[in-house]
């Protein structure tokens, strides 16, 4: 009997909208039991009291993450059972496999559970996620007003009108404001793609307002004030980076936050040969961008401005040396390899991997560093 306590239960589920399948492996068998339930919390406490009751040991449930998010994950860890959320893109795949089915993953997120060869997302708490969610709404509204000022300035571009100056100042909303139309449908259109660009800039101005509002609190306060000590980062930006990747200390190296921003090179190598390729662009895609708008600042020869010097008033000398080495390297870095004709658009990426390098050892606690 004791001997059976210790037998781990390995349960996969492959979540959906509407409903789970799930197979469950006890111990060393070597067929699952599997089963098919409605997505619900009632049916889930239900499906958590059966593997409690079937389990002569603890449990562990592995799902993949998706579009259902941490909900399942939250509701389904108790004392006896744990719950890990798993990374599709790692999950390891048979090259001659071509049947795919729910109740073949639910078997296959059992059996990989099991053998261990399974890679964990570590989920953020409710409020993390809150905070995250605003970013990414954020985001998305800088993205709905580049589309509604891409409408009205191709319909302009159709027409044969240009702007001497610099688009979408005030200058150039009067010149919009200007024209004439001679039919009652462009007024109309031109109306309605400037009543959405207002509104979207409406939305923008009130999403970056809550942010720098955050910002203030903690536990944002002390990193956002790190990260404003860069050249290229002001509070925006550094809380759109807190918030995508929510907790520093889970990535052991700097290299492990290259790696899961996608800026370390791609590899094929076999036997003598070695082929480094483009960048994975694996993970996170925000982070990624935003560091690459962000090393476009240190093509710029060092030094420090009136805002930078006002961002870094307050902040501890050991994020200030480590942002001042940052400008020193990152700009010798970017200018090197201009010399040596790189495309440009590489060279940024180049310069935001070690960017990223920088980041994660200003965030680390003096007691971890």
């Amino acid at each position: 009997e004791p001997v059976m306590k210790q037998v781990t239960t390995y349960v996969g589920i492959d979540a959906h909208k509407k409903d789970l399948f799930v197979a469950m492996l006890v111990g060393a068998a070597p067929t699952p039991v599997t089963w098919q339930l409605a997505n619900e919390p009632g049916a889930v406490r239900r499906m958590m009291r059966k593997l409690e009751r079937d389990a002569p040991g603890p449990v562990h449930v592995f799902y993949e993450a998706g579009p259902c998010g941490y909900a399942l994950q939250r509701q389904m860890v108790t004392d006896r059972i744990a719950c890990d959320v798993i990374a599709p893109a790692l999950m390891p795949r048979k090259p001659g496999e071509r049947v795919k089915t729910n109740r073949r993953d639910a078997r296959k997120l059992a059996e990989l559970g099991r053998a261990g060869l399974l890679t964990v997302v570590q989920p953020p708490t409710p409020a993390d996620e809150a905070v995250r969610d605003l970013a990414r709404a954020r985001d998305d509204a800088r993205e709905d007003l580049q589309r509604c000022r891409h409408r009205l300035g191709k319909l302009l571009l159709r027409r044969g009108l240009h702007y001497a100056g610099k688009n979408w100042t005030q200058a150039h909303r009067r010149w919009v404001d200007s024209l004439t139309w001679a039919h009652a449908a462009e007024r109309a259109v031109v109306e309605d793609y400037q009543l959405a660009i207002d509104h979207t800039e409406a939305r923008l101005l009130e999403l970056d307002a809550r942010l720098a509002e955050l910002a203030t609190e903690e536990p944002y306060r002390e990193p956002v004030g790190w990260l404003r000590c860069f050249r290229g980062i002001d509070t925006l930006t550094a809380m759109l980076i807190l918030a995508e990747l929510h907790d520093f200390r889970r990535f052991g190296s700097a290299r492990a936050l290259m790696a899961f921003l996608g800026l370390v090179p791609g590899e094929d190598s076999s036997g003598e040969k070695h082929r480094r390729g483009r960048i994975t662009k694996m993970g996170n895609a925000l982070v990624r961008r935003i560091l690459v708008e962000a090393s476009w600042h240190y093509q710029h020869r060092p030094g420090v401005g009136r805002a930078l010097k006002a961002r870094r008033t307050g902040q501890p000398a050991r994020v200030i040396a480590i942002a001042d080495k940052a400008q020193q390297r990152l700009c010798r870095r970017f200018r090197r390899m201009v010399t040596e004709h790189k495309p440009a658009p590489k060279v940024a990426v180049a310069v935001a991997r070690e960017l990223a390098g920088f980041l994660w050892a200003a965030l680390q606690t003096p007691e971890v560093a």
